[in-house]
Parts: structure tokens; sequence; C-alpha cells
């Protein structure tokens, strides 16, 4: 019952949908990555012009080895950017480096949603952590009281992943505008940016779409049993 839902040919799409978000948001970077912008900024001048801009000159940026692993570290309040983000001049680099300042700007207006993604946090790891036993141990023993413990959990973790949709998108809604209106971009150039954030906010749709299914179907499987 647990391996041969209904539900699992709709997470298999989903899980197709993932796989090839992670190829477009690679492709994407890389097509962009070989357009120059037309300012001639650094993906780290970008984000020191709009950290300072936002009077956030207290928050420093570091570069970070590897390809994507750009981030904002919200505890020691620094914008991590990638290598090829935090030294080239390129669409993808400055489009990647603001969208991450979004994130700093986020942090010092206390967005809603950020906040409440921070402060669940740690529940959410908890949860993250031991709903997969708690539902593995419930299917094998056939024990709904676990299942329905294990549920409890997992839903929080998808809450988390559902609440973290609005912070990425918002992130990248602050840096397109604020690249506009500093004058990173030209006119022409917003359609580049427009490709690169989309596909990035895509990966996280996918990943959530994933959670909510496999949620709905423990639900199903768990009322299904509590009615027989």
């Amino acid at each position: 019952m647990l391996f041969f839902h209904p539900m699992d040919f709709l997470i298999l799409i989903a899980f197709a949908l993932t796989i090839w978000a992670q190829f477009r948001v690679k492709g994407t970077f890389n097509k962009w990555a070989k357009v120059q912008s037309a300012r001639g900024l650094t993906g780290y001048e970008a984000a020191r012009r709009m950290l300072d801009s936002n009077g956030l000159h207290n928050i420093p940026i570091e570069p970070v080895r590897g390809m994507l692993t750009d981030h904002y570290d919200p505890i020691h309040r620094v914008v991590r950017l990638s290598e090829p983000v935090y030294y080239e001049n390129s669409i993808s680099a400055i489009s990647v480096a603001c969208h991450e300042v979004g994130h700093a700007i986020q942090h010092s207006v206390h967005y809603p949603m950020l906040v409440l993604r921070h402060r669940i946090f740690p529940v959410v790891n908890f949860a993250s952590g031991i709903a997969p036993f708690l539902l593995i141990a419930g299917f094998l023993f056939s024990a709904m009281n676990l299942v329905g413990l294990g549920i409890i959990f997992f839903s929080v973790a998808v809450g988390f992943q559902l609440i973290t949709l609005p912070v990425e998108f918002n992130a990248s809604s602050r840096a397109r505008d604020l690249m506009i209106a500093e004058g990173f971009i030209s006119n022409d150039e917003e359609r580049g940016v427009a490709k690169v954030l989309n596909a990035a906010a895509l990966t996280y749709v996918a990943a959530a779409l994933i959670s909510l299914l496999e949620l709905i179907k423990y639900i199903m499987i768990f009322t299904s049993s509590r009615e027989e």
C-alpha cells in the first residue's frame, strides 16, 4: 500500500519536474553567464552597491567555492557568493548576487515570512529528522498511531518549504526592482535577469510540490487505514 499508491504517479511527475528544474537553472545560469552586463559590474560590485544603498554597510560579502552555492547567512549576517558570481561580470552574476542581497534586505526590514521561517527552523530541523523514522516504523509494524505522529512532524517540514516560496519570490522581486532603480541593468537586460531568477525559483516550487504530494499520500493512507 505504501509503495504502490496512486499518488506515486503524481510524485514521479513532480520528481521529473525537479530534475528538469535543476538542469534548467544550471543551463540558464551558464547561458546568461556568457552575457556581460552593460554597466560592467561584477556580482560583488552589484551586491556591495545594493547593500550600501539600503544602509547595510556592515554586512560583508565573501566568496565561496562551488557553483550556485550562493546564500545569505542570517546568523552571521554575511552574503556569500560563489566564485563565478563574486568575480564575474555577467547577467547571471549580478542577478544571483542581488537576489542574495534581497534576503539581507528582508532580514533588515523584518520581512514577516522570513521572520517566521527563522523562528520555526529549530522545530523544523527536529521534525524533518524524526518524521521519516516514525513513518517507516509505523508502516512496517502497521502502527497507525506512529504514522499519524509522523504525518504531524512531516507536515511541519512541508509547511517550512511552503513558507520558503514567498521568501524566495520576494527576494527576487526586490532584486529586480532595485537593479532597475539603481541602474544596474538596461531595459534590454531585464529579460535575462528574469530568466535567471525564475529558473532558480522553479527549483523551490518543484521541491515543495514533491513534499506536499507525499504528505497528501501519507494522509490518504492513514485515513483509509482508520476506516478499515
